[in-house]
């Protein structure tokens, strides 16, 4: 019975792999660096292929056992075609038909999506948003990305856009954006800008987020200005969608959300100060559950909600 899937992760950074069984358990992991390949797509396409049928090997299984491989990946993808239309941080993809291309080689098939949309999937069947119905999975790292669960299903848009939280524009003449645009979140909030503002904040170069939470965990008020800052923009960003879509819930996940000591306290006072009135008493703020195994453990709710 096949009952397993390959779940692949592709960021910006890192690209894990992991095999996942039927209760969302991960039995076997991997990952390797995303910047050898960034700019030669065929050569990390090849690479995905090895370290999939690597990851089959090692898990014990044949494929026989295996229902299908989900791939994320921190972009605009066509789920239906099952291609790559955009990777804002990673140069070279631009209508890819990485679908159609990884099953001839794999022969198995194969399931493609936002990367982002994977991860709350995660979290809607097995993670913080188990039984909530309209919830929106924000997640912090290199870019920002958001899933929206609304009425219990995944909303998708009319291109499988939607979601593109990061790139939605909050000053007229901001910075420029990877996306073409300028004045996005993700300008504000990407790991490039509070890298930067932790810099700046400290008046010494080469800072970043984990250096500045070990800094606010002994009382460093620097460190603790930052993070009151970083919430802030954090929850200037999320106003709009509170009182766009009314949710009951905010997952966020990624790196910066390990820092949740310092932040969720503030973004939530930011919204509820700025919000509507009824919006912003309705929702609350909670810790994606799964961390780095999110989009590993999305790939398998996707493959199988596939299938039925």
């Amino acid at each position: 019975m096949k009952r397993y899937v390959v779940g692949v992760d592709v960021g910006g950074t890192n690209i894990k792999l992991g095999v996942v069984g039927p209760s969302g358990e991960v039995i076997v992991r991997n990952s390797f660096a995303t910047k050898p390949f960034a700019s030669h797509r065929n050569k990390l396409i090849a690479a995905l292929s090895r370290e999939i049928e690597a990851s089959i090997i090692t898990a014990g299984l044949t494929r026989r056992q295996i229902a299908g491989v989900g791939i994320g990946l921190p972009g605009l993808v066509d789920f239906e075609k099952g291609a790559v239309r955009f990777l804002p941080n990673i140069p070279g993809w631009t209508n890819v038909p990485l679908k159609s291309i990884l099953q001839k080689t794999l022969k198995l098939p194969v399931y493609v999506d936002n990367d982002v949309k994977m991860i709350t999937l995660a979290e809607s069947q097995f993670g913080a948003g188990r039984g909530v119905k309209n919830f929106v999975c924000l997640t912090l790292g290199t870019g920002v990305g958001a899933g929206l669960i609304l009425n219990g299903e995944l909303y998708r848009g009319e291109g499988n856009a939607a979601g593109e939280l990061g790139h939605m524009p909050l000053n007229e003449q901001g910075p420029r954006c990877n996306c073409g645009g300028w004045g996005c979140f993700e300008t504000y909030v990407g790991n490039r800008a509070l890298f930067g503002l932790a810099s700046r904040v400290m008046k010494k170069p080469g800072m970043t987020t984990p250096m500045m939470f070990a800094l606010a965990k002994k009382g460093n008020k620097k460190a603790l200005f930052y993070w009151k800052t970083a919430a802030e923009r954090i929850g200037n960003g999320l106003v709009g969608i509170v009182n766009l879509l009314n949710p009951r819930l905010i997952i966020i996940g990624g790196g910066v959300s390990h820092n949740e000591k310092f932040l969720f306290k503030t973004i939530t006072a930011t919204i509820r100060r700025r919000a509507m009135r009824l919006q912003g008493r309705a929702f609350k703020i909670k810790r994606a559950e799964f961390k780095d195994d999110a989009g590993i453990i999305g790939a398998y709710v996707l493959v199988m909600n596939a299938q039925r």
